[in-house]
């Protein structure tokens, strides 16, 4: 018997809308220093992808540290300006149908952050969610992704073998995530 396969995430043209995608598109490659078109794009893309999990898994993935770049975070902070569209994104687009609220962490809070093993445990969680929804993290996610990266860069493994991390590491549905802010 063979396994159903799921169906495809949408992309991030399809969650924003041809208009709003490429107006988030035209606002970050305008700025100063911008990286190319093409890299935006792939920001852009990531941001979504990371909106997405946390709208599909809030019981995993909900008040861990962002475990993405600041420039996916300025994204989200963009996005969260165009207030109608935002909440139409969370609400009717996104899998879980309900509003991703955005908490910047205090110096203070950031102090008490958890010790380094707690840290590389909630971002692992990411890894078999986003192959599960996305496929094999590629080169152009690696930048945005600072797990992804630091295992790709720092311990020399490859995308494949971080695809693999997750595909071990037992699924905890019922567990809740420790009640902390997003970033």
């Amino acid at each position: 018997m063979t396994e159903p396969v799921a169906a495809a995430a949408p992309t991030a043209e399809d969650l924003l809308g041809p208009a709003l995608h490429e107006e988030v598109v035209a606002h970050f490659t305008a700025k100063l220093g911008a990286p190319s078109e093409a890299a935006v794009r792939h920001q852009v893309r990531e941001c979504l992808r990371y909106l997405y999990l946390v709208s599909r898994h809030p019981d995993r993935l909900g008040g861990l540290f962002l475990p993405v770049e600041q420039d996916i975070d300025e994204i989200w902070h963009y996005l969260i300006l165009q207030t109608r569209e935002y909440r139409d994104l969370c609400e009717n687009r996104l899998p879980g149908g309900h509003f991703i609220h955005h908490r910047s962490i205090s110096y203070d809070a950031y102090q008490e952050a958890p010790g380094r093993e707690a840290v590389a445990e909630e971002a692992l969680r990411w890894i078999p969610l986003y192959t599960a929804a996305f496929g094999p993290f590629d080169a152009d996610a690696l930048p945005h992704w600072t797990i992804v990266r630091f295992l790709h860069h720092e311990l020399g493994l490859s995308l494949e073998e971080i695809a693999a991390l997750g595909e071990d590491r037992p699924q905890q549905e019922g567990t809740p995530a420790p009640a902390r802010t997003d970033t």
